[in-house]
């Protein structure tokens, strides 16, 4: 396991911090309770749980130029058909999964293509799992290409803590399955948008793994 680039400095300010305190605690004060115990316990655990929101967890990827492999960990929490207006400008399916706080939060290419459309679109911070989250709140989209033709979407959406999306999609690039395409910081969600007839190969609820678990097959 290593940690993510993207939280190398947050997690030097938080160690930081919490070593000043420790410094100031061990200088002025002179009788300790079980009070200040708890506390600098505390701000132990938070910083350990902010190392760990940043994992990058060893794994294996599946590599199917068949399937769509998931770009996220998390729980999927739509499959509808919904008309997408933004890239593919068609009804499609939409598969979502959201993120919480204790899964890995790298975000990945689910298969080979061409980066042909990036968007950053400000707004909310509603609680990403519910479904008004993705068209409200503060995301990123990714229109690809595949090598058959088809086209889908991936739309990186903030949560409720999450206050930066970071996409390092560039349109014209051509990207590789597994391959990274952002870090969303502290809760989120990931939409996919894909052709109605890919068969959908998970349910409402099923747990993925970026990198790992079938979305859907390519056809």
């Amino acid at each position: 396991m290593k940690i993510h680039r993207e939280g190398r400095t947050i997690i030097l300010l938080t160690f930081g911090v919490t070593f000043l305190i420790w410094l100031v605690l061990l200088l002025f004060v002179h009788h300790w309770t079980a009070l200040h115990f708890v506390f600098m316990g505390a701000l132990v655990i938070f910083d350990l749980m902010v190392a760990a929101f940043f994992r990058i967890p060893r794994r294996i990827f599946t590599e199917n130029e068949t399937e769509l492999i998931s770009p996220a960990d998390g729980t999927i929490v739509t499959i509808e058909q919904v008309f997408e207006k933004c890239y593919l400008k068609e009804d499609c399916m939409q598969v979502s999964i959201f993120m919480s706080g204790t899964d890995v939060h790298v975000n990945r290419y689910p298969c080979d293509g061409v980066v042909e459309y990036v968007k950053f679109r400000r707004g909310n911070y509603f609680v990403a799992s519910y479904p008004k989250s993705s068209d409200l709140n503060e995301r990123t989209e990714v229109g690809m290409k595949l090598a058959n033709g088809k086209k889908i979407m991936i739309r990186q959406v903030a949560g409720v803590m999450a206050r930066r999306i970071v996409c390092y999609a560039k349109e014209g690039e051509s990207v590789r399955q597994n391959q990274e395409m952002g870090f969303i910081k502290f809760g989120s969600r990931i939409d996919l948008f894909l052709p109605l007839d890919f068969p959908i190969s998970v349910g409402l609820q099923d747990k993925v793994k970026n990198g790992i678990s079938p979305i859907a097959e390519i056809v």
